[in-house]
């Protein structure tokens, strides 16, 4: 192979690194699946692969806990909980605009529009909120609901409290 061949084939891998990694602009919940390309037990590099090494991190949670966020303070985003270095929930935080769940559900519906396109949810009150959840074998799905309407996903270990 050429001098000029192998520097063109160095320059299309490195155009090829991971410089899509980042908060994807329009979030999806995939119920018991994922939420914004993350699903649960995937590792802490998995999770830097995909949305980047740019976050915040709690100093006060009970679990390590990352913010990736559009812009630094901005509070719209995504929030990573790993137990020993995977993923054991990621959540939204503070309804980024352009996420969506099942057949069109966006951040901002009602709750009676939750309801019909999720199907049936056991509702959890917590302190402020109440988190309509649905279990499957493995993963809890959470719809968020502050003054009736829906303002994040939730994607928890299965039974896991979803009073975050």
């Amino acid at each position: 192979m050429s001098r000029l061949a192998l520097c063109a084939a160095l320059a299309i891998l490195a155009a090829a690194t991971p410089a899509s990694a980042g908060l994807p602009r329009t979030g999806v919940l995939v119920p018991g699946r994922s939420l914004g390309g993350v699903h649960l037990g995937e590792t802490s590099a998995e999770v830097g692969a995909a949305l980047g090494r740019a976050h915040g991190v709690c100093r006060g949670c009970a679990v390590p806990t990352w913010y990736f966020t559009y812009k630094p303070y901005d509070a719209h985003g995504l929030a990573v909980e790993l137990t020993d270095g995977r993923v054991s929930a990621v959540y939204t935080l503070w309804e980024p605009a352009g996420w969506n769940g099942p057949r069109g559900l966006v951040l901002g519906a009602d709750e009676a529009q939750v309801t019909s396109v999720a199907g049936p949810l056991l509702p959890v009150t917590c302190t402020g909120y109440t988190a309509l959840v649905r279990d499957s074998p493995h993963a809890r799905t959470v719809y968020y609901i502050s003054a009736g309407q829906l303002w994040a996903f939730g994607l928890l270990q299965r039974h896991a409290d979803p009073c975050r």
